[in-house]
């Protein structure tokens, strides 16, 4: 990627940033909140706040007191409804999206909401194996690829950590920087970092109510992760990666 974010993070804390530079207040439009999908993909519907079964009633008090990082996971399937919630809880819509990006089910900085969610899928009832993108407009996962040894190949761009492929998903997060900097400009690669947080934040509560577990990666190889999911690294880059997997 072209961004040194450790640079980016401190250079910004230390001076102020002219933000009447911004794309924003150049009266530029901003960016898509959603990136494209291929005219004429098979969208897989996902079930919707109320449709849902095999979510349990758990209380907030109770998932934060649960809440751990899990590097063991069973071999069972998850449930379509059960992924649904978890891609919900983690970058679903509230309200429909205007230009001030809809409300979702976590806070960003300006409403930019800079992510693109992708799912590794490896033991989910009702999907293929293979790497889809949520789409939180539709609610709904488009195809992106199928990989011979896509298990293999997520645990080698984590460093060979092998867990990370052992539950029945990986939830992999991207940033499009533009989206943040039309609004915040270098500040952007701050916010974003913090943005993150609170999507893994809501995995990690999420997965409690349907009796799964998640695990916060930050060490991964950049360059293999961008490239298996057919990022440029540039425009669009990985930040962050979670398996789940039931407990």
């Amino acid at each position: 990627m072209n961004v040194n974010l450790k640079f980016f993070l401190k250079d910004t804390i230390r001076k102020m940033v002219d933000f009447s530079q911004t794309a924003q207040n150049q009266g530029l439009p901003p960016p898509p909140l959603q990136k494209p999908y291929p005219a004429g993909a098979a969208l897989i519907p996902l079930a919707r706040p109320g449709e849902w079964t095999g979510v349990g009633a758990v209380s907030v008090a109770e998932a934060i007191a649960r809440r751990k990082s899990h590097r063991s996971f069973r071999q069972q399937l998850f449930t379509m409804d059960e992924l649904s919630f978890l891609l919900w809880a983690t970058q679903g819509l509230r309200k429909a999206p205007g230009e001030s990006g809809g409300l979702r089910t976590v806070p960003s900085a300006g409403c930019r909401h800079a992510f693109e969610t992708y799912l590794a899928v490896y033991r989910v009832r009702g999907l293929e194996p293979a790497l889809y993108r949520y789409l939180p407009v539709e609610h709904a996962l488009v195809e992106t690829a199928r990989l011979e040894h896509l298990d293999e190949e997520v645990a080698l761009a984590a460093y060979n950590q092998g867990f990370v492929s052992r539950g029945a998903a990986t939830f992999f997060w991207t940033a499009l920087p533009e989206r943040m900097e039309w609004r915040y400009a270098e500040a952007s690669y701050k916010v974003m970092a913090l943005d993150a947080g609170h999507v893994c934040q809501n995995l990690y509560l999420a997965c409690e109510a349907v009796g799964a577990g998640t695990c916060a990666i930050a060490a991964y190889d950049q360059e293999a992760c961008d490239r298996l999911l057919g990022l440029d690294g540039e425009t669009e880059f990985t930040l962050y990666l979670a398996p789940v997997g039931k407990v």
